[in-house]
């Protein structure tokens, strides 16, 4: 066939591979396939496993059903929207001030970051904690914001890399931000499961005020901290409101991987160097390449902050997930961190190759996990152990690793 003439976006042919968790898909597909007899638990990619308390199912639901009715028809602009705005900002920023209008619901933290990139200019540099959700350097990329992957390194010219390892507490250094102009921050971080203390976020809001850096937030396991020494949002650090937007969602709060649901906080005191506000820039984002999140997962979020006791359980849940797996890596001597503020912990494996893990405990115990350098050449030597599974499952997994894996 004769192929277009139209140029195509030459920041794709950048790219270095696939996105990390198809190929992990693909090994687990293959695998299967050559042992049709092996039960295959999954304990790699990051994808809820309870299902949606009664109460929300049904809301959504009864919701559904009355679409198919005159009285209960809606179309664009629901009204479910500003209700849900201004429960998220009452429920979820208890003391912060923070105002419905600075609060912009979408259908997720993923699809977030990519409008996101669009705000800023698109010569404007990042920086990224290593290792990293993949979504913040392949959006980057492929909106320009890099040069051509270091085959030797294996990290993207042009983008600021910053280690988060044991030996810093997997908080790192800002300093090679200084040549970046936004700064992606996880935290809870995926896939390390570190969490950060109130100095440490001070520390890094003070460093993007002093130098006029904005940080891009990622909050999207912050229903895991149980500890109040540790911030759930950023805006708890004094000053964050002039320098952070915050992007989290319900997928993990609330199961809603499939259902989709997500938020922005954009402060009013945000402001680009002409004074422009950002939130301004963002709602005429929102509103020229975005229709909103579906009605019925707006009901459904409405419907999850009515009542959280249901959804913090299945946090809870996951979090016994969390400690039977720290219990049982203890057990076999095998180095770990995170996972107790986390729903990820990240297994060390000093000088093995994170792939070459990944097969052998596929191989050995028939459990998927996620290799650590998928997130960033850091992560080296690390896999990621999803804490997101069925009890059984988890107590099946433990005992494979006790029976074949060792120190």
């Amino acid at each position: 066939p004769m192929p277009i003439k139209t140029p195509r976006n030459e920041n794709f042919a950048k790219l270095s591979a696939g996105y990390l968790f198809p190929i992990v898909a693909k090994k687990r597909k293959e695998y299967v396939e050559a042992h049709p007899d092996a039960k295959v638990i999954s304990m790699g990619i990051g994808d809820t496993t309870h299902p949606l308390p009664a109460h929300i199912a049904d809301a959504m639901a009864a919701y559904s059903k009355g679409l198919g009715t005159r009285e209960g028809y809606e179309g664009y602009d629901p009204k479910s929207e500003s209700l849900l705005k201004a429960k998220i900002a009452e429920k979820l920023y208890p003391g912060l001030d923070i105002k419905p209008d600075e609060v912009f619901v979408s259908d997720g933290s993923k699809c977030d970051i990519g409008r996101l990139n669009i705000l800023f200019g698109f010569h404007a540099k990042v920086a990224v904690q290593d290792p990293a959700y993949p979504v913040y350097v392949d959006s980057s990329v492929i909106f320009g914001r890099s040069g051509t992957i270091n085959e030797t390194t294996k990290q993207y010219d042009g983008v600021t890399y910053m280690p988060c390892n044991p030996e810093n507490d997997f908080f790192p250094d800002l300093t090679p931000a200084l040549s970046s102009d936004i700064i992606y921050f996880c935290n809870p971080n995926n896939p390390t499961g570190a969490c950060c203390n109130r100095e440490q976020l001070t520390k890094l809001v003070n460093f993007a005020k002093e130098h006029g850096k904005v940080i891009l937030f990622d909050s999207a396991y912050s229903a895991f901290i149980k500890d109040p020494a540790y911030p759930k949002s950023i805006f708890e650090i004094p000053g964050a409101k002039e320098v952070a937007l915050e992007t989290t969602s319900f997928s993990k709060l609330a199961g809603f991987t499939g259902v989709r649901l997500g938020w922005v906080v954009c402060p009013a005191e945000l402001k680009f160097a002409d004074g422009t506000p950002v939130k301004q820039d963002l709602g005429r984002i929102m509103s020229t390449l975005f229709n909103g999140a579906a009605s019925v997962s707006q009901i459904g979020g409405l419907a999850v902050l009515d009542d959280l006791k249901p959804v913090q359980d299945i946090v809870d849940y996951y979090l016994e997930n969390a400690r039977l797996v720290r219990e049982c890596l203890t057990e076999l001597g095998i180095k770990f961190y995170g996972g107790v503020n986390a729903p990820y912990t990240f297994v060390h494996f000093p000088g093995r190759d994170s792939w070459e893990v990944f097969d052998e405990i596929l191989h050995k115990c028939q459990v998927v996990t996620t290799p650590g350098v998928g997130f960033g050449p850091a992560g080296q030597g690390f896999i990621r152990i999803s804490a997101f599974a069925h009890r059984e499952n988890v107590l099946e997994a433990c005992a494979r690793f006790r029976a074949n894996l060792k120190a």
